[in-house]
């Protein structure tokens, strides 16, 4: 792991390969572990960064009534310390948010946004009800042990053809949230509607979603593809959630033909 420093706050990073950059946001009660094939598998064309969000991985927690705009302010800040170009972002889940925040208030950083079984926020994507009640359940389970709820969320995470093994690695990844991360990036992010910003998106984009996405299904992605102008939408059949673990080769060869799409334009 790699460090930077912004006004400090330490955040670590993975970063491996060469090429032009591929930065990586992960989800909710995740860490950098979570693109273990993503960096394995495109770094042979890029220079793939994936960083541990404030409060996760090996980062520092952030304050606990954390902003969206101190997460974009951080966002930025690690991508003007640690990347050397103006790099493609790929958010997954909570990371497509974490993307869109960062292009809210810093449109011209990214050269490209690829956002995984994304929302426009809970608040932009789910019916209110749906935005209090998963609201309401991470609330519950900030301060409880990892192993009294980490196993509820696999099924949502995940199809019942998903590789066992897999499904225990993501399992062990989750196994090491931390409270006081989950309440700040509860507090950034819990209620967000990233529907404003949509429209405003010129820059090329790629909505990427399994077909049986329970978290994020296929109605969200159909709405932010209508949303976002020139936006390509692609489905990988039969996968979940984490479609980037479940089918990485199928993710990967989406993710890589987008972006050389982009340098060959």
């Amino acid at each position: 792991m790699e460090t930077v420093e912004l006004d400090g706050l330490r955040i670590a990073y993975q970063r491996v390969g060469q090429g032009p950059p591929l930065v990586l946001f992960h989800g909710v009660g995740e860490d950098s572990r979570i693109w273990r094939p993503q960096l394995e598998g495109l770094s042979d064309d890029f220079t793939v960064f994936a960083w541990d969000a404030p409060g996760c991985g090996a980062s520092d927690d952030p304050v606990p009534d954390f902003s969206a705009e101190e997460l974009g302010a951080v966002t930025a800040g690690f991508l003007r310390a640690a990347v050397p170009e103006k790099p493609h972002l790929l958010g997954l889940s909570w990371g497509s948010m974490v993307a869109l925040e960062l292009f809210r208030g810093y449109p011209g950083l990214p050269a490209s946004l690829v956002l995984a079984s994304a929302y426009a926020g809970w608040a932009g994507s789910l019916p209110p009800e749906e935005v209090e009640r998963r609201y309401a359940q991470v609330l519950a389970e900030i301060d409880q042990p990892p192993e009294t709820f980490v196993a509820e969320w696999l099924p949502s995470l995940f199809t019942d053809k998903a590789d066992p093994a897999v499904v225990a690695e993501v399992s062990g990844i989750m196994a090491d949230v931390r409270p006081a991360g989950m309440r700040a990036l509860l507090s950034a992010s819990g209620r967000a509607d990233y529907r404003p910003v949509l429209p405003t998106i010129d820059i090329p984009t790629l909505l990427l979603y399994g077909a049986d996405d329970q978290r994020s299904p296929l109605n969200v992605a159909h709405e932010l593809h209508r949303q976002i102008p020139g936006s390509r939408l692609s489905v990988i059949p039969d996968v979940g959630h984490l479609a980037h673990m479940e089918a990485p080769d199928a993710f990967n060869t989406e993710v890589r033909n987008f972006l050389h799409g982009i340098a060959a334009g």
